[in-house]
C-alpha cells in the first residue's frame, strides 16, 4: 500500500495530483484545510491537504498520523492485553516448571548412565573421559533451557496478536458485518503484519483495508453533454421521493444544474402531489407518466434539461409483473444516457436486503443509496451489500429535512463506525 500527502489550493487540484501519481485507483483517505498562520496569512492563500492511498503493493500498511480515535476499543484491548500478559507469565512459569522436572528426570537418567560409565572407566583408570561426558551433558541442558524459553516467548507474542484480532473481529460482527467479509479482511492483515505488531498498526491496517474496499462514492454525473435520465428504484417506503428532492435541490441551488422531474409513482396516494410540491418550490417541471409510451413523450418535452430524475413506484421485488413494468420504463432511455440508483433502507434486515438486491440485479446494473441511517445503530449492512453486489456506494440520508440530511458515502466515517470509533 502506498500512502502520500498532497497540498494544493483546492481539493480538486490536490486530488488530480494524487491520481496523476498514484493512478485512478487512488483512494482519498483524509482531507484537511490548511490556513496560513501569523503574518503570512496576509500573503498566502489557504490550501488543502489530502492523504491518498493505493492498495497496489503487498507491504505492511503505514500508520497515518491523522488516524481516527479508537480510544474505547484500544482501552478494551489494552485491558485484555494486561490480563493476557499476566496469564502468559503464569503459563510460562508452569511450562518452565514442567520443563525443569522433565530435564531433571533426563539429567538423573543421564547421571545414572554416566555413573555406570564412570564405574567402568574407573576400572580402566580413565577419568578424563568422564569429565568430558559431564561437560557435554551440561551444555545439552543449557541448550534445552534456552530453547524452551524462546518457544514460550514466541508463543506469548502470537497469543497477544490473536487477542487483538479476536477483539476487532467481535467489534465488526457486533456492527453486523458478515463473518465472511470480516475473515477476509483480518486474513489479509494477518499476512502483512509481523508477529510482534502493536495494536495501533493492526487497527490501522484493518481501518485502511475497509476504506479501500468501500472505495470512492459514485455520484450523479452532471457533466454529460446529453440529457441524463436518473432512475430511482427500490421497495416501498425507503424514501425514494424525499431522496430525489434532496439531490435535485442540491444540484439546482449549488451547481446551477437544469433539473426536471418525472414520476411514474401513480399507485401511492398523494405520491404525485408530494413530488409536485417539491417541483413548485424549486421552480422545475414535473411530468407524470403511466406507461413506456408516456415516458417517450415526456423525454421529448424535457430534452433541453441536463438531468431528469425519474421517481418509480415502490414495487414488491417478489412480483414479476411489477419488475417488468420498471424494466420497460427504463429501457425507453438508451443505456448510455441513464443511471440507476437502488434505494435501500439501512434498517431493513440483511436477509431481505440480499433478496431485494439480487432481484434488481436481474433487471439492471445500479448504484446504491442507503436511507434512514438515523434509525439504526449498526451500519454493517451497507458494507455487506456493497461487498455482495459489487455495486458502487453513492449517497446516504439520515432524516426528512430537504435539502439537508443527505451526503455522499464517506468511507472513512463508515470504517470508523464499524470499528467502534466516533463518526
Amino acid at each position: 500500500m502506498v500512502i502520500k500527502k498532497y497540498i494544493a489550493i483546492t481539493e480538486e487540484e490536490a486530488i488530480k495530483m494524487a491520481k496523476a501519481e498514484l493512478g485512478e485507483d487512488a483512494v482519498i483517505m483524509n482531507t484537511k484545510q490548511k490556513q496560513p498562520k501569523g503574518i503570512m496569512k496576509w500573503f498566502q492563500k489557504p490550501s488543502v491537504e489530502i492523504t491518498a492511498a493505493v492498495d497496489d503493493m503487498p507491504r505492511e500498511p503505514e500508520v497515518q498520523n491523522d488516524m481516527p480515535d479508537f480510544s474505547k476499543l484500544q482501552e478494551a484491548i489494552r485491558e485484555t492485553n494486561a490480563v493476557l500478559e499476566a496469564d502468559a507469565r503464569k503459563k510460562q512459569m508452569e511450562q518452565q516448571e514442567k520443563q525443569s522436572e522433565k530435564q531433571n528426570e533426563q539429567q538423573t537418567e543421564r547421571f545414572r548412565e554416566t555413573k555406570i560409565i564412570t564405574e567402568e572407566k574407573e576400572k580402566e583408570s580413565d577419568t578424563r573421559h568422564i569429565e568430558e561426558r559431564l561437560n557435554s551433558l551440561q551444555d545439552l541442558l543449557q541448550e534445552q533451557m534456552q530453547s524452551a524459553k524462546e518457544e514460550q516467548e514466541e508463543k506469548g507474542k502470537e497469543d497477544t496478536n490473536q487477542a487483538y484480532f479476536d477483539l476487532i473481529r467481535k467489534k465488526l460482527i457486533d456492527n453486523e458485518v458478515e463473518e465472511t467479509y470480516v475473515d477476509q479482511i483480518l486474513d489479509d492483515i494477518a499476512e502483512s503484519v509481523s508477529q510482534n505488531a502493536n495494536l495501533d498498526s493492526i487497527l490501522a491496517g484493518v481501518y485502511q483495508k475497509i476504506v479501500l474496499k468501500i472505495g470512492q462514492p459514485h455520484l450523479i454525473d452532471i457533466k454529460s453533454k446529453k440529457t441524463k435520465y436518473v432512475f430511482f428504484i427500490g421497495p416501498t417506503g425507503v424514501g425514494k421521493t424525499t431522496t430525489i428532492a434532496k439531490i435535485a435541490s442540491t444540484l439546482k441551488l449549488t451547481k446551477k444544474t437544469k433539473v426536471a422531474l418525472i414520476t411514474s409513482d401513480t399507485y401511492r396516494i398523494a405520491a404525485v402531489e408530494q413530488l409536485r410540491t417539491y417541483a413548485n418550490i424549486l421552480g422545475i417541471p414535473l411530468q407524470v407518466v403511466y406507461s413506456a409510451e408516456d415516458m417517450e413523450h415526456a423525454m421529448e418535452e424535457l430534452r433541453e434539461f441536463d438531468l431528469v430524475f425519474v421517481d418509480t413506484a415502490g414495487r414488491s421485488h417478489n412480483n414479476q409483473e411489477q419488475r417488468e413494468d420498471i424494466q420497460k420504463l427504463m429501457e425507453t432511455v438508451p443505456e448510455e444516457n441513464r443511471e440507476v440508483f437502488l434505494v435501500l433502507s439501512a434498517t431493513t434486515k440483511y436477509k431481505d436486503l440480499v433478496k431485494i438486491a439480487t432481484t434488481y440485479s436481474e433487471i439492471t446494473k445500479y448504484n446504491l443509496i442507503f436511507t434512514k441511517l438515523d434509525e439504526t445503530d449498526t451500519i454493517g449492512n451497507i458494507f455487506n451489500i456493497h461487498m455482495m453486489t459489487g455495486a458502487p456506494l453513492s449517497y446516504t440520508t439520515w432524516g426528512q429535512n430537504v435539502p439537508d440530511d443527505i451526503g455522499k458515502i464517506d468511507a472513512q466515517n463508515i470504517a470508523k463506525q464499524l470499528l467502534g470509533g466516533n463518526s
